[in-house]
Protein backbone atom coordinates (compact mmCIF):
# COMPACT_ATOMS: atom_id res chain seq x y z
CA UNK A 1 0.00 0.00 0.00
CA UNK A 2 1.62 3.43 -1.11
CA UNK A 3 -0.41 6.50 -0.21
CA UNK A 4 2.14 8.97 -1.46
CA UNK A 5 0.99 12.01 -3.70
CA UNK A 6 1.20 12.54 -7.30
CA UNK A 7 3.95 15.18 -8.53
CA UNK A 8 3.00 18.61 -7.14
CA UNK A 9 5.25 21.42 -6.13
CA UNK A 10 2.81 21.98 -2.75
CA UNK A 11 4.67 20.01 0.30
CA UNK A 12 6.64 17.23 -1.82
CA UNK A 13 9.63 16.89 0.04
CA UNK A 14 13.25 17.51 -2.54
CA UNK A 15 14.68 14.61 -3.90
CA UNK A 16 18.14 15.57 -2.35
CA UNK A 17 16.11 15.15 1.02
CA UNK A 18 14.43 11.83 0.18
CA UNK A 19 17.77 10.69 -0.88
CA UNK A 20 19.68 11.44 2.34
CA UNK A 21 16.78 9.80 4.07
CA UNK A 22 17.70 6.68 2.30
CA UNK A 23 20.97 6.78 3.21
CA UNK A 24 20.27 7.34 6.89
CA UNK A 25 17.23 4.85 6.55
CA UNK A 26 19.05 1.76 9.14
CA UNK A 27 19.15 4.50 12.02
CA UNK A 28 15.48 5.55 11.36
CA UNK A 29 14.07 2.62 13.61
CA UNK A 30 16.93 3.55 16.52
CA UNK A 31 15.87 7.26 16.23
CA UNK A 32 12.00 6.27 15.99
CA UNK A 33 12.79 4.12 19.37
CA UNK A 34 15.01 6.66 21.31
CA UNK A 35 12.51 9.15 20.80
CA UNK A 36 9.17 7.17 21.32
CA UNK A 37 10.66 6.58 24.52
CA UNK A 38 11.66 9.95 25.53
CA UNK A 39 7.98 11.55 25.14
CA UNK A 40 6.08 8.10 25.80
CA UNK A 41 4.14 7.81 22.25
CA UNK A 42 5.52 6.09 19.26
CA UNK A 43 3.56 8.68 16.84
CA UNK A 44 4.70 11.70 19.07
CA UNK A 45 8.10 9.81 18.63
CA UNK A 46 8.48 9.84 14.50
CA UNK A 47 6.89 13.10 14.39
CA UNK A 48 10.03 14.07 16.09
CA UNK A 49 12.56 12.37 14.67
CA UNK A 50 11.44 13.75 11.20
CA UNK A 51 11.57 17.26 12.26
CA UNK A 52 14.88 16.47 14.04
CA UNK A 53 16.05 14.99 10.63
CA UNK A 54 14.82 17.61 8.59
CA UNK A 55 16.90 19.88 10.86
CA UNK A 56 19.67 18.09 10.35
CA UNK A 57 19.59 17.91 6.45
CA UNK A 58 19.12 21.65 6.40
CA UNK A 59 22.46 20.97 8.51
CA UNK A 60 24.85 19.02 6.60
CA UNK A 61 26.47 21.60 5.53
CA UNK A 62 28.14 22.21 8.84
CA UNK A 63 28.33 18.51 9.47
CA UNK A 64 32.61 17.65 9.87
CA UNK A 65 33.50 15.34 7.63
CA UNK A 66 35.06 11.76 9.21
CA UNK A 67 33.00 12.34 12.74
CA UNK A 68 30.62 9.51 13.43
CA UNK A 69 26.74 10.77 11.98
CA UNK A 70 24.87 8.66 14.79
CA UNK A 71 25.93 10.78 17.45
CA UNK A 72 25.45 13.76 15.79
CA UNK A 73 21.67 12.98 14.21
CA UNK A 74 20.39 11.02 18.36
CA UNK A 75 21.49 15.28 19.56
CA UNK A 76 19.54 16.89 17.44
CA UNK A 77 16.75 14.17 18.14
CA UNK A 78 17.62 14.65 21.99
CA UNK A 79 17.28 18.10 21.72
CA UNK A 80 13.84 17.64 19.91
CA UNK A 81 12.53 15.33 22.54
CA UNK A 82 13.20 17.96 25.52
CA UNK A 83 11.84 20.85 23.58
CA UNK A 84 8.92 18.47 22.97
CA UNK A 85 8.35 17.75 26.70
CA UNK A 86 8.70 21.30 27.90
CA UNK A 87 6.24 22.85 25.71
CA UNK A 88 4.25 19.51 26.87
CA UNK A 89 4.90 20.63 30.17
CA UNK A 90 4.11 24.67 29.55
CA UNK A 91 0.90 23.23 28.12
CA UNK A 92 -0.11 20.63 30.93
CA UNK A 93 0.97 23.08 33.89
CA UNK A 94 1.94 20.06 35.72
CA UNK A 95 4.15 16.98 34.41
CA UNK A 96 4.69 13.73 36.75
CA UNK A 97 8.47 14.58 37.20
CA UNK A 98 7.40 18.09 38.85
CA UNK A 99 6.28 15.82 41.99
CA UNK A 100 9.66 13.58 41.61
CA UNK A 101 12.39 14.66 44.37
CA UNK A 102 15.10 16.50 42.81
CA UNK A 103 17.95 13.83 44.06
CA UNK A 104 18.11 10.32 45.03
CA UNK A 105 21.10 8.80 46.42
CA UNK A 106 23.05 7.02 43.99
CA UNK A 107 23.60 3.23 44.21
CA UNK A 108 25.97 1.65 41.93
CA UNK A 109 24.57 -0.01 39.34
CA UNK A 110 25.56 -3.82 38.35
CA UNK A 111 25.47 -4.53 34.58
CA UNK A 112 23.46 -3.01 32.27
CA UNK A 113 20.08 -3.21 34.67
CA UNK A 114 17.58 -2.47 32.77
CA UNK A 115 15.95 -4.76 30.30
CA UNK A 116 14.01 -4.06 27.23
CA UNK A 117 10.46 -4.39 28.84
CA UNK A 118 11.94 -1.15 31.43
CA UNK A 119 12.29 1.20 28.38
CA UNK A 120 8.56 2.25 28.97
CA UNK A 121 9.41 2.94 32.76
CA UNK A 122 11.65 5.61 31.90
CA UNK A 123 8.82 8.16 31.64
CA UNK A 124 8.19 8.31 35.13
CA UNK A 125 11.84 9.39 35.05
CA UNK A 126 12.66 13.26 34.93
CA UNK A 127 14.26 13.94 31.17
CA UNK A 128 17.66 13.98 32.43
CA UNK A 129 17.55 10.94 33.83
CA UNK A 130 15.25 9.58 30.94
CA UNK A 131 17.70 9.57 28.44
CA UNK A 132 20.42 9.00 30.49
CA UNK A 133 18.65 5.63 31.19
CA UNK A 134 18.17 5.24 27.66
CA UNK A 135 21.19 6.17 26.00
CA UNK A 136 23.26 3.93 28.56
CA UNK A 137 21.15 0.58 29.30
CA UNK A 138 19.47 0.79 25.75
CA UNK A 139 21.32 1.65 23.28
CA UNK A 140 24.87 1.28 24.84
CA UNK A 141 26.15 4.53 24.43
CA UNK A 142 29.85 5.37 26.63
CA UNK A 143 29.48 8.07 29.79
CA UNK A 144 31.32 10.32 27.57
CA UNK A 145 28.92 10.04 24.55
CA UNK A 146 26.19 10.69 26.95
CA UNK A 147 27.70 13.24 28.43
CA UNK A 148 28.08 14.90 24.77
CA UNK A 149 24.53 14.61 23.53
CA UNK A 150 23.03 15.43 26.84
CA UNK A 151 24.99 18.81 27.27
CA UNK A 152 26.20 17.54 30.45
CA UNK A 153 29.52 16.62 32.30
CA UNK A 154 30.63 12.60 32.36
CA UNK A 155 29.67 13.04 36.24
CA UNK A 156 26.66 14.68 35.71
CA UNK A 157 25.77 11.74 33.82
CA UNK A 158 26.79 9.21 35.84
CA UNK A 159 24.70 11.03 38.81
CA UNK A 160 21.29 11.10 36.54
CA UNK A 161 21.97 7.44 35.59
CA UNK A 162 22.41 6.64 38.70
CA UNK A 163 19.35 8.23 40.30
CA UNK A 164 17.59 7.25 37.50
CA UNK A 165 18.08 3.20 37.95
CA UNK A 166 17.34 3.39 42.01
CA UNK A 167 14.39 4.59 40.82
CA UNK A 168 13.39 2.35 38.22
CA UNK A 169 14.24 -0.38 40.76
CA UNK A 170 10.96 0.55 42.84
CA UNK A 171 8.82 1.26 40.27
CA UNK A 172 6.29 -1.08 38.87
CA UNK A 173 4.56 -1.09 35.13
CA UNK A 174 2.73 1.82 34.01
CA UNK A 175 0.16 1.34 31.63
CA UNK A 176 0.31 3.33 28.26
CA UNK A 177 -2.65 5.80 27.50
CA UNK A 178 -3.54 9.00 29.58
CA UNK A 179 -6.25 10.01 27.83
CA UNK A 180 -9.65 10.13 29.55
CA UNK A 181 -12.50 7.58 29.29
CA UNK A 182 -14.70 10.55 27.87
CA UNK A 183 -12.06 11.76 25.35
CA UNK A 184 -11.59 8.40 24.07
CA UNK A 185 -15.28 7.43 23.91
CA UNK A 186 -15.73 10.70 21.47
CA UNK A 187 -12.25 9.78 19.44
CA UNK A 188 -13.61 6.38 18.80
CA UNK A 189 -16.34 7.64 17.57
CA UNK A 190 -15.32 9.88 14.60
CA UNK A 191 -13.39 7.44 13.80
CA UNK A 192 -15.70 4.75 13.25
CA UNK A 193 -17.40 7.21 10.70
CA UNK A 194 -14.00 8.15 8.83
CA UNK A 195 -13.19 4.34 9.02
CA UNK A 196 -16.54 3.20 7.63
CA UNK A 197 -16.67 6.36 4.79
CA UNK A 198 -13.14 5.57 3.75
CA UNK A 199 -13.93 1.82 3.47
CA UNK A 200 -17.02 2.86 1.04
CA UNK A 201 -14.36 4.78 -0.89
CA UNK A 202 -17.38 7.80 0.09
CA UNK A 203 -14.53 10.61 -0.52
CA UNK A 204 -17.46 13.48 -0.83
CA UNK A 205 -18.52 11.91 2.82
CA UNK A 206 -15.30 12.32 4.00
CA UNK A 207 -14.92 15.86 2.84
CA UNK A 208 -17.78 16.49 4.99
CA UNK A 209 -16.27 15.13 8.15
CA UNK A 210 -12.81 16.98 7.45
CA UNK A 211 -12.39 20.88 8.23
CA UNK A 212 -11.73 23.18 5.14
CA UNK A 213 -8.44 23.82 6.52
CA UNK A 214 -7.01 20.00 7.54
CA UNK A 215 -3.41 19.35 6.89
CA UNK A 216 -2.13 15.56 5.64
CA UNK A 217 1.24 14.44 6.50
CA UNK A 218 2.14 11.43 4.69
CA UNK A 219 5.76 10.63 6.47
CA UNK A 220 8.64 11.12 4.25
CA UNK A 221 6.29 11.98 1.37
CA UNK A 222 4.53 15.26 1.85
CA UNK A 223 2.99 17.97 4.01
CA UNK A 224 0.23 20.61 3.26
CA UNK A 225 -3.45 21.32 2.84
CA UNK A 226 -5.33 18.19 2.27
CA UNK A 227 -7.11 20.50 0.16
CA UNK A 228 -4.08 20.52 -2.52
CA UNK A 229 -3.09 16.97 -1.94
CA UNK A 230 -4.27 13.57 -4.08
CA UNK A 231 -4.09 11.61 -0.75
CA UNK A 232 -7.89 9.82 -1.30
CA UNK A 233 -7.27 9.62 -5.06
CA UNK A 234 -4.35 7.45 -4.12
CA UNK A 235 -6.22 5.14 -1.86
CA UNK A 236 -8.76 5.11 -4.76
CA UNK A 237 -6.43 4.20 -7.62
CA UNK A 238 -4.56 1.20 -5.67
CA UNK A 239 -5.37 -2.16 -6.84
CA UNK A 240 -4.30 -4.13 -4.36
CA UNK A 241 -6.47 -5.49 -1.63
CA UNK A 242 -6.76 -2.76 1.59
CA UNK A 243 -8.66 -2.03 3.99
CA UNK A 244 -9.36 0.63 6.81
CA UNK A 245 -10.17 -0.11 10.38
CA UNK A 246 -10.11 2.25 13.63
CA UNK A 247 -7.88 0.28 16.43
CA UNK A 248 -5.77 1.79 19.27
CA UNK A 249 -1.76 1.93 19.35
CA UNK A 250 -0.31 1.98 23.04
CA UNK A 251 -3.83 3.15 24.17
CA UNK A 252 -4.26 6.27 21.59
CA UNK A 253 -7.16 6.09 19.11
CA UNK A 254 -6.16 5.44 15.40
CA UNK A 255 -6.63 4.71 12.35
CA UNK A 256 -5.43 1.44 11.09
CA UNK A 257 -4.28 0.32 7.45
CA UNK A 258 -4.66 -3.10 7.00
CA UNK A 259 -3.35 -5.91 4.17
CA UNK A 260 -4.75 -9.11 3.09
CA UNK A 261 -2.28 -12.60 3.58
CA UNK A 262 -2.28 -16.19 4.86
CA UNK A 263 -3.84 -15.05 8.16
CA UNK A 264 -6.36 -12.68 7.01
CA UNK A 265 -6.37 -9.06 7.42
CA UNK A 266 -3.42 -7.84 9.36
CA UNK A 267 -2.11 -4.15 10.28
CA UNK A 268 0.29 -2.74 7.86
CA UNK A 269 0.28 1.34 8.77
CA UNK A 270 -1.05 3.33 11.32
CA UNK A 271 -2.47 6.54 10.72
CA UNK A 272 -3.15 9.30 13.13
CA UNK A 273 -6.33 11.65 12.45
CA UNK A 274 -6.52 14.30 14.89
CA UNK A 275 -9.81 16.05 15.56
CA UNK A 276 -11.35 19.31 16.85
CA UNK A 277 -14.92 20.71 17.68
CA UNK A 278 -16.44 17.32 15.98
CA UNK A 279 -14.08 17.07 12.85
CA UNK A 280 -10.78 15.73 11.19
CA UNK A 281 -7.87 18.87 11.26
CA UNK A 282 -5.41 16.70 10.91
CA UNK A 283 -4.40 13.35 9.24
CA UNK A 284 -0.73 11.55 9.48
CA UNK A 285 0.31 8.92 7.81
CA UNK A 286 2.91 6.45 8.66
CA UNK A 287 2.76 4.01 5.72
CA UNK A 288 6.25 4.76 4.70
CA UNK A 289 7.72 4.41 8.36
CA UNK A 290 7.00 0.58 8.98
CA UNK A 291 9.38 1.00 12.07
CA UNK A 292 6.64 2.52 13.70
CA UNK A 293 3.73 0.36 14.02
CA UNK A 294 7.01 -2.38 14.85
CA UNK A 295 7.82 -0.48 18.36
CA UNK A 296 3.98 -0.34 18.91
CA UNK A 297 3.33 -2.20 22.19
CA UNK A 298 0.13 -2.99 21.85
CA UNK A 299 -1.89 -3.23 18.55
CA UNK A 300 -5.55 -3.26 18.85
CA UNK A 301 -8.44 -3.64 15.96
CA UNK A 302 -11.47 -2.54 16.64
CA UNK A 303 -12.58 -2.76 13.35
CA UNK A 304 -12.92 -5.92 12.20
CA UNK A 305 -12.66 -6.31 8.18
Amino acid sequence: MDPSVDSTPVGVFEARYLAFLETIRHLRPSLHRYCSRMVGSVLDGEDIAQEALFLAYRKLDTFEDGRPLEPWLFRIAHNHCIDFLRRRRVRRSAEAEAVMPESVAPVEATGRGVERAIEHLVLALPPKERASVLLKDVFDYSLEEIAELVDSTVGGVKAALNRGRSKLAKLTPIRAGSSSAAENAEATRLLEVYVDLFNRRDWDGLRQLISTDARVRVADRFVGPLSASPYFGRYDRLTTPWRVASGRIDGEPVVLTLRQGPQGWTPNAIVRVERAEGHVVSISDYTHCPWVLSAATSVIVSTAA
